[in-house]
């Protein structure tokens, strides 16, 4: 997909994505702080507005660069600063690509995921955004690579898997096995974004 074409696909997902503040922020009161639902709304306004301030020529890594610093800045808390690093990050690993083609998002999320793993201490299992994004990693390395409708699929088992996990990081890890039966906030705005992808 083209640079532009994209570009107004992803910031028009995040403007569907911000609608879903009120269910994250309850997910999230369940097991965490409650501050979820505050960090993507605010988050996916950035990063829309990011986006759309871009210019015609914007490459790859001209998009993750100023959505990763649009997402950080949006209210910044650990999350955000940790999807914000694996988007800076995968800029880098995309400098030389043109198009966002299948190889392209492929290293986008494998290297915002090793990003996120490395900086949150996480693996999966631990009941975070870990359990979506690396099941979409694997996905996408899939010959054929799997399309949106597959993503989404992928990423809603990940977040069913979630209720079954004790979460192991950050505040939701003090709520122990309390936080049993409640999908992983973080793990469900993933699944939110790529539906607000397929619906746009």
């Amino acid at each position: 997909m083209r640079v532009d074409a994209a570009t107004a696909w992803i910031a028009a997902a995040c403007d569907r994505t911000a609608d879903a503040k009120d269910e994250l922020t309850e997910l999230d009161a369940a097991a965490g702080d409650g501050d979820l639902g505050v960090t993507v709304a605010a988050g996916a306004t950035e990063v829309a507005a990011a986006l759309r301030a871009l210019g015609p020529d914007a490459a790859v890594a001209d998009v993750l660069r100023a959505a990763g610093a649009a997402f950080a800045r949006g209210n910044p808390s650990s999350f955000a600063a940790l999807v914000g690093g694996g988007l800076v990050a995968a800029a880098r690993v995309t400098a030389e690509a043109a198009t966002f083609d299948p190889a392209t998002v492929r290293a986008i999320v494998t290297t915002a995921t090793s990003t996120i793993a490395e900086r949150g201490g996480s693996a999966p299992g631990d009941r975070t955004v870990l359990d979506v994004l690396v099941p979409l990693g694997e996905a996408l390395t899939a010959s054929p690579p799997a399309s949106l409708a597959e993503l989404v699929s992928t990423a809603s088992a990940g977040v069913d898997a979630t209720t079954t996990m004790v979460p192991a990081r950050g505040r939701a890890a003090w709520v122990g096995e309390r936080g049993l039966g409640v999908p992983d906030g973080g793990a469900t705005a993933v699944l939110r974004f790529l539906q607000a992808l397929e619906s746009s």
